[in-house]
């Protein structure tokens, strides 16, 4: 392998860049092993289990629970609110036309 970068072709740098991901992705799996392994051998030098999944994937521990829909346009059904966050346009330009926010109300 040519050991300067810049004599080498675009399909060669492209290798050298694949490897290096591989590379780098072995050793982070490497060590987040090693250090599953330290919390576990810790963690069971006072007595305490600890279940930690080794998939490496991240989870979110958020329920992805709908909000329900409290405000709709009556001329345009597709223009709902659920009353978090900012205003939608639509609302606020009805609202800005001196309407009333309990008129829009489900």
């Amino acid at each position: 392998m040519k050991n300067n970068l810049n004599d080498m072709s675009e399909a060669e740098l492209n290798s050298v860049i694949e490897n290096a991901k591989k590379a780098l992705k072995e050793r982070q799996d490497s060590k987040r092993k090693e250090v599953l392994a330290k919390i576990k051998e810790l963690a069971s030098s006072i007595g305490v289990s600890v279940e930690i999944g080794d998939s490496g994937a991240k989870t979110s521990s958020r329920k992805g629970s709908s909000v329900p829909i409290k405000y709709r346009d009556p001329a345009n059904s597709n223009n709902k609110w659920t009353g978090r966050g900012m205003k939608p346009k639509w609302l606020k330009e009805l609202l800005d036309q001196g309407r009333n926010l309990k008129d829009f109300e489900i």
